[in-house]
């Protein structure tokens, strides 16, 4: 068996781990961040669960922490009640990215984690099966439901070599995206193994695993060895170890091999996390800006290796650099040892210990500005700055480039890669536990930004509407519901955020939708790639859509759109997206019969023809739709 299939096996609730079945799956953790948590935790609460199900459950703040206004703030303080009356360890503002913080303080090898953030697969670099989900099914985690997945298919990654000094493991997952594209992972769990291995510290490996979420994968997983025995040590926490592999003769369902020895520098250009090349061929444009941090690549090794790089060096003229360190462990570790010196000494900007500028939270750069980060997402747009040119790069990359003004190898720089920490400095005083004694006596506070969950109709026998957006191929959360300090305040706030749909490719979406009576999305391959943010669904559902027609969807969105009672169709003739424009009608029919593998007949009402959409629907998510949502199918559950 392989590692995934033995996780899987027994955490395994219903179904059979026959690839492209559905399985349900016990989960064990659960974390939310605040850009999702206060959704999560509404629904959580319209559930009428009292305590939490699960063995572990966190609630983080490191998204929305920029306090512009009371809304931000507000949000901090429902979440830190909510979370000490329902049994939920509260991590308030300041002590780091919730992955990275999950990785240092939480996680176990073998164990399930279910996240309300796209990048949760972090966990997946000490042995764990972590995925990022849509925030209504991490409440349904925390009530004690399983997460009903489709058995994904597993790649295996044989590492082999060692790699040479300059190149990281963020080029590792560059290298696996420049291979197997934004779309190659869907469907999939992207399992390492080989020699290589090895030669990986834990976090290399969650920086590994982390942007496996840019491979659109389920997850990606590393085996449990003495590495990730020495890690958990050194935190404190050997007790969490136990070791873990796939066996010698496990069956994969497709193999890649890649030599560290041989790889070097690789860099993503805008504004795909796939258009990827190595630094070489690019190196000598210059650049505005370099951010390093984030939940990618801000660990203790990332931010030693950056200090080693920036010594005795300062700062290009023609270039800000910023550096948001992942948790108040690691930025407690190098203020100590005198790095964080060496960094501010050459120019660097210090910000919180939060994602920052990777979701568009403040360092948006100047216009048409190229700007190298260390972060996973290199979207249009989303720094802030929608005319920005923004790469992804390695800390190694970064900060030479800073240094030198221009994109610049790393192997040039004289620098020492810093030696693994006899331990970790262990302070929990900024984790919160919840209340054990009297959890009922606990006031949940609601500030005046947090309104009630908008609450959608049963699918409708057929659907005709008019179709108010056409798209094109691997549109992401970030066109559908854009990120940034000025939206984000607003995730509580579903009418207000709705006003922000498709913000940067059609002005004006909300009054187009308003004056259609809602509508229909048509889309090309790979729509909804991304973040797991289900504002992507539930801000349209306010907005009346009811469909969306698609070539192909990312795992996560499609989940969204059917908790939120979005149908999610696919063409099965590409000719058949061709035919459509925008302003066209489509009916919808013969829903009241909607089953698994049965195409569903539609027509182009204003050019007269017809055509037959496809979809990959189970008898529970055909429910789910004709409830309206999940949250109407639970409540239904509760009165049967």
């Amino acid at each position: 068996m392989t590692l995934t299939e033995k996780i899987i096996q027994t955490h395994l609730v219903e179904g059979t781990m026959k690839r492209g079945e559905p399985i349900a799956l016990r989960i064990d953790q659960t974390l939310t961040q605040d850009a999702t948590g206060t959704m999560a935790y509404l629904q959580l609460e319209a559930m009428g669960v009292t305590q939490v199900k699960t063995d572990l459950s966190v609630s983080y703040v490191d998204h929305n922490t920029l306090q512009s206004g009371f809304e931000n703030a507000d949000d901090h303080r429902y979440l830190q009640t909510v979370a000490k009356k329902h049994g939920i360890y509260f991590s308030r503002p300041g002590n780091g990215i919730c992955h990275q913080v999950q990785l240092e303080r939480f996680g176990r090898p073998g164990a399930t984690l279910l996240g309300s953030d796209s990048h949760t697969p972090t966990g997946g670099g000490l042995g764990m099966l972590a995925m990022g989900a849509g925030g209504l099914d991490v409440a349904c985690a925390m009530a004690g439901e399983p997460f009903v997945l489709k058995m994904p298919y597993i790649t295996e990654v044989h590492l082999t070599g060692s790699l040479q000094k300059g190149v990281s493991s963020k080029d590792i997952i560059l290298k696996v995206l420049q291979i197997l594209t934004v779309k190659g992972g869907v469907g999939k769990v992207i399992e390492y193994t080989g020699p290589g291995v090895a030669t990986l510290s834990v976090p290399q490996r969650a920086t590994i695993t982390n942007m496996g979420a840019e491979l659109g994968a389920t997850t990606s997983v590393f085996p449990s060895d003495e590495v990730t025995r020495s890690f958990l040590a050194r935190e404190g926490r050997e007790e969490a170890y136990r070791p873990l592999a796939a066996d010698e003769d496990a069956v994969y369902d497709e193999r890649l091999e890649i030599d560290l020895s041989a790889l070097e520098p690789m860099i993503a250009l805008p504004h795909m996390p796939d258009v990827v090349k190595t630094v070489r061929e690019v190196a000598g444009r210059k650049i505005d800006q370099v951010a390093i941090g984030s939940c990618t690549n801000s660990s203790y090794r990332d931010i030693m290796t950056v200090a080693s790089i920036l010594s005795g060096h300062h700062v290009a003229e023609n270039v800000s650099l910023v550096l948001s360190p992942g948790s108040r462990q690691v930025l407690t570790m190098v203020t100590e040892n005198g790095a964080l010196a060496k960094i501010l000494a050459a120019g660097t900007r210090l910000l919180e210990c939060t994602c920052g500028p990777c979701i568009g939270m403040g360092q948006s750069p100047v216009t048409n500005a190229w700007s190298l980060r260390t972060f996973n997402r290199n979207f249009k747009g989303r720094s802030g700055t929608l005319s920005a040119n923004v790469c992804l790069v390695s800390p190694e990359t970064a900060a030479w480039s800073a240094v030198k003004g221009v994109i610049a190898d790393p192997r040039e720089a004289d620098f020492t890669l810093p030696e693994e920490p006899a331990s970790f400095p262990v302070d929990d005083s900024m984790i919160y536990p919840p209340e054990k004694n009297h959890p009922e006596a606990v006031e949940v506070i609601q500030g005046p930004n947090i309104r009630p969950i908008p609450e959608n109709t049963p699918m409708a026998a057929a659907i005709e509407k008019t179709v108010v957006i056409k798209v094109g191929d691997n549109i992401t959360t970030d066109h559908i519901m854009p990120a940034g300090a000025k939206v984000l305040p607003y995730r509580s706030n579903i009418e207000k955020i709705s006003e922000f749909v498709f913000r940067d490719v059609q002005p004006g979406f909300k009054a187009h939708c308003e004056k259609a009576g809602g509508g229909l999305i048509v889309a090309g391959e790979n729509y909804g790639q991304g973040s797991s943010r289900e504002h992507a669904a539930l801000a349209p559902m306010y907005l009346g859509i009811k469909a969306v027609i698609a070539k192909s969807f990312a795992r996560i969105h499609v989940a969204n759109l059917i908790n939120f009672g979005i149908l999610p169709l696919t063409f099965g003739e590409a000719a058949d997206y061709e035919a459509i424009e925008e302003g066209d009608t489509l009916r919808i029919a013969e829903l009241e019969a909607l089953a698994p593998g049965k195409p569903v007949p539609m027509e182009n009402v204003t050019k007269g023809t017809k055509f037959l959409a496809n979809h990959a629907l189970s008898p529970l998510d055909i429910e789910i739709l004709q409830a309206g949502g999940k949250l109407n199918y639970i409540k239904n559950k509760q009165k049967a």
